[in-house]
């Protein structure tokens, strides 16, 4: 039986992306932990009860937090004590402070894993994140044994500059098809009655409700959208800092009966099977699961132009890609889709298709031949 740890900066990562790989190494007779700071309590009922044991550690998403240095004691001591067989770490922080705790112990055997969600430097990222963050990945690359990357762009990146590990590529962290997949026509129509959008037409976005995400520019798409298809709604999932502006802006446009913010659910797979269309705004992304779950369950999409929606959606065959900031833009895709039941419907049969090597039990099987060079005989 090994023991494994995994990190990552707060615990709703761990809770959303990693159940799975903590129930196929358990299954594997594995002892697993997790260390991350424990936010559960702005999620909304999200729930994390499959590791052994859980630690809550201080993180902090600024490099410049005292926290950090809290973090990395508190960590260093609980590695020490339990002698991991492999630690695993995810998203920057987490990762930077994760390997840094490690790294006397590599030379006894413990073993370190860093998945890297989407690199902060990409093809067409600001200087400053090149400057910043391309310096310590390569540098900590070094002190990692295995480096996981999600998008075939940071995987060139990481054999192209040499990072001195091994570099492996994975399908993402997986999506749930069992959750998520192709309703029924009498599941369908019970949803929409429920949530009394019978003869309406719906989009969602997901997503924490931050910069990044960007929601305000779908916000800004809507009245053109209603102009023309006014039994129109919007739903966008998630919390965060950018609420109240959100919120400002959704009653500034007049859009109250036409936009509503559902807060953090644990219950997506509804939304999205009732959703006619799927969208996103982010200004960066890794590869994103909310776009997998659309795909999975047969809906188009319309995002903004990043790596991780270049990845998984091909333009004019399963979906829209457009600016990020192109609120008209945006528009008039939407509208194209609407205007169009049988583009809606061969887009989302073709995302299905596409979508089929980032199913979860695909992924687990490419994170099994991983961990199995450290198997214990």
């Amino acid at each position: 039986m090994r023991k494994v740890l995994l990190t990552a900066t707060v615990l709703s990562h761990i809770a959303q992306f990693h159940n799975p790989l903590i129930k196929m190494l358990q299954e594997n007779g594995d002892e697993v932990h997790v260390a991350a700071k424990n936010n559960l309590s702005e999620k909304n009922g999200l729930k994390l009860d499959t590791p052994d044991r859980i630690f809550d550690i201080p993180f902090d998403r600024s490099p410049l937090s005292k926290n950090n240095l809290i973090a990395y004691k508190e960590l260093k001591r609980i590695i020490n004590e339990n002698q991991y067989d492999i630690v695993h770490c995810n998203t920057p922080m987490g990762g930077i402070v994760t390997r840094l705790a490690t790294k006397g112990l590599r030379k006894y055997g413990t073993k370190v894993i860093y998945t890297a969600h989407g690199f902060h430097f990409y093809k067409g990222a600001p200087l400053k994140n090149w400057i910043m963050f391309y310096p310590i990945e390569k540098n900590m690359a070094s002190i990692t044994d295995d480096l996981i990357t999600i998008t075939t762009e940071d995987n060139t990146l990481a054999n192209h500059k040499k990072f001195r590990t091994n570099v492996h590529h994975v399908h993402g962290v997986g999506v749930n098809s069992k959750r998520y997949r192709v309703m029924e026509s009498e599941e369908y129509n019970l949803l929409r009655q429920k949530y009394n959008c019978e003869n309406m037409f719906v989009i969602l976005c997901t997503g924490e409700l931050n910069l990044n995400k960007n929601q305000s520019t779908i916000i800004k798409a809507m009245p053109d959208v209603l102009k023309k298809y006014p039994n129109t709604v919007l739903y966008i999932a998630g919390n965060g800092p950018m609420k109240n502006e959100l919120e400002h802006l959704i009653l500034s446009l007049g859009l109250k009966n036409h936009v509503e913010l559902l807060g953090y659910r644990t219950d997506l797979e509804k939304f999205v099977n009732m959703s006619d269309i799927v969208v996103s705004a982010s200004i960066r992304e890794g590869l994103p699961l909310n776009i997998m779950e659309a795909m999975i369950c047969g809906k188009p999409v319309v995002a903004s132009n990043n790596r991780g929606h270049n990845e998984l959606i091909k333009e004019g065959k399963t979906g829209f890609i457009v600016s990020p900031t192109d609120s008209i833009q945006f528009a008039n895709r939407i509208i194209k889709l609407l205007d169009n039941d049988a583009l809606r419907r061969s887009f989302g049969e073709k995302a299905i298709k596409c979508i089929k090597p980032y199913d979860v039990i695909n992924v687990m099987e490419e994170l099994k031949l991983i961990y199995q060079k450290y198997s214990k005989q």
